[in-house]
């Protein structure tokens, strides 16, 4: 994971609270179900939804292949920040996450859906003015079956991460009892990522 992302999320939120008296904002995961590790965006946000409690500033959906159908959610909602989160392929080492501008998801061949995600970022833009961005996850396969094993994995510790970011950053609604609060984002990356970074950085397979 590169310099975290979380703490660039945290930095991004901290920026928007003080220039907004109610920071609200709506997490869309994204994905198909059926297609391996596509559907990592929609588990994060299933997972997410167990983890914050509702609230006027937390929209969390499921929007599974076609994020263009919440857009009548989000204009209802409002939101400040519109956090997209998908499986993209971005050419690192399968589970590393990255926060990528909406603007810039052309080049990481993000997940095929109905509506390309830059096109769906730029319209949520021009119609809500609200800041967008992706939460970009690499994949180990994106073909028909369920998510591997490194997935399985790494979809709770992104939950987790993103529970206690955004229940620090909006106030009280994480459910901390459920995970222990670290303040590290390395405690969360799952062991069979970092072996595999690790012997990415050796030069071995």
């Amino acid at each position: 994971m590169d310099r975290n992302w979380d703490v660039l999320l945290g930095e991004r939120l901290g920026r928007l609270r003080k220039t907004t008296h109610s920071l609200r904002v709506a997490v869309i995961g994204i994905g198909h179900e059926l297609q391996g590790d596509d559907a990592a965006g929609v588990l994060i946000a299933r997972y997410l939804q167990s983890l914050i409690e509702p609230s006027q500033e937390r929209l969390i959906l499921c929007a599974g292949p076609a994020p263009e159908n919440c857009c009548g959610a989000l204009r209802r909602f409002a939101p400040d920040l519109v956090l997209m989160i998908d499986a993209a392929q971005m050419d690192e080492v399968p589970g590393t996450v990255q926060l990528i501008p909406y603007q810039d998801v052309t080049g990481v061949g993000a997940s095929t859906h109905t509506l390309p995600l830059h096109i769906l970022g730029r319209y949520l833009k021009s119609e809500l003015g609200c800041e967008i961005t992706l939460l970009g996850i690499q994949p180990a396969f994106v073909e028909f079956g369920e998510i591997s094993p490194l997935m399985q994995k790494v979809v709770p510790a992104i939950a987790q991460r993103l529970a206690i970011v955004l229940g620090g950053e909006l106030g009280e609604g994480a459910n901390h009892g459920r995970f222990a609060m670290n303040t590290s984002a390395d405690v969360l990356i799952p062991a069979g990522v970092k072996a595999h970074i690790a012997k990415s950085e050796q030069g071995t397979t």
